[in-house]
């Protein structure tokens, strides 16, 4: 039978940092995006207490204690830990390594009889454990095996089974689990752990240190709720959605279908988190005339799909929502597909 760890994200309430990096507990920054390159997004300690005091997770709830039983009634080996920095993430993920390889890589076990279930609140809590997998395993370009795919920059990433610890949402945006038909019930979620196969998925790394699980929505609002102007040079592969000379409402960067719509207005069309592309789309306000010489504004919707994004600004902040985690970005951003480098137990 297999030993199962039960994980959830917490911090201490009083520490400058939470588990995630940039001190943000649902593993995104929360401050400015001023990151170098291939490290994680640094955030203010201001933002991040008030991001760790939001999805804290001190005592074990009830779906995880109900979960703990469905397995432990299998006959599963359970144990449940509460992770409140990055370290203690890594110490169970640790727990996936393979034998040693000749190259001294790390890498996973292929036939780890290990289980993983991750009890989330949010989809960045999700993602705060994707991305030190991510940091784990995959190996530096100086140090790429010749046993690695070419579309990809990591192996396969250990499966992992998604505990829900809230109710799924009604509306427009639903969580990564209700997106992939993942059972929410602890007992259901413990007969995919024990008896399910893996659903391997595509992954969004980024320039930034960082990995993205459902997709990124770029811009805002002002208080009244009206969409606020922002320029940017938008490409996706070898295709220009915008330049940076026109305003944009929005850009979303979709690998699942979070961020499909904005409002009453559809941004992608068929995001699909299997299909080895992202999905990008630009809303971009348009004047025209009627045949009256009356001037109104239609909103333009520009899609592309392809490998890999970028995200230049041509003008100050631009705030985004990034798996649903908060952020500014400042400087170009660049996404790109692993084509299913993680994978989700499903029954």
């Amino acid at each position: 039978m297999y030993d199962v760890v039960l994980l959830t994200l917490g911090s201490e309430r009083d520490a400058p940092g939470a588990c995630g990096s940039g001190g943000a507990c649902c593993g995104g920054a929360t401050g400015a995006d001023t990151a170098p390159t291939g490290q994680t997004d640094a955030g203010q300690p201001s933002s991040d207490q008030a991001e760790a005091e939001k999805c804290v997770t001190e005592r074990p709830r009830v779906p995880v204690l109900a979960c703990a039983d469905a397995l432990n009634a299998r006959g599963a080996r359970v144990e449940t830990i509460t992770a409140r920095s990055d370290a203690e993430i890594d110490s169970v993920l640790a727990r996936f390594d393979g034998p040693a390889r000749p190259d001294g890589l790390t890498w996973p076990d292929p036939d780890s009889k290990t289980r993983l279930v991750v009890a989330t609140a949010s989809d960045g809590q999700l993602r705060a454990v994707l991305r030190r997998l991510v940091k784990r395993y995959a190996p530096a370009p100086s140090k790429r095996p010749a046993d690695l795919p070419g579309n990809r920059t990591l192996p396969d990433l250990p499966p992992v089974a998604v505990l829900p610890l809230d109710p799924a949402r009604g509306g427009t945006h639903r969580d990564l689990a209700a997106q992939l038909g993942l059972p929410r019930d602890p007992a259901a979620v413990a007969a995919a752990v024990l008896d399910g196969t893996p659903r391997r998925l595509d992954l969004l790394r980024n320039d930034g240190g960082s990995v993205t699980l459902d997709g990124a929505l770029l811009g805002a609002a002002d208080d009244a709720g009206r969409p606020l102007h922002w320029r940017a040079r938008v490409e996706v592969d070898d295709t220009i959605l915008t330049d940076g000379a026109e305003p944009l409402l929005a850009c979303a960067v979709g690998n699942a279908g979070g961020y499909a719509t904005l409002d009453d207005v559809t941004l992608l069309t068929a995001p699909d988190p299997a299909d080895g592309q992202v999905e990008v789309a630009v809303a971009v306000p348009v004047v025209v005339r009627s045949a009256w010489g009356r001037k109104r504004v239609r909103l333009e919707v520009r899609r592309a799909r392809g490998r890999a994004v970028s995200v230049l600004p041509r003008e100050g902040k631009v705030p985004y929502l990034d798996d649903g985690v908060e952020g500014e970005l400042t400087r170009k951003r660049s996404w790109w597909i692993e084509p299913g480098a993680w994978a989700v137990w499903s029954s």
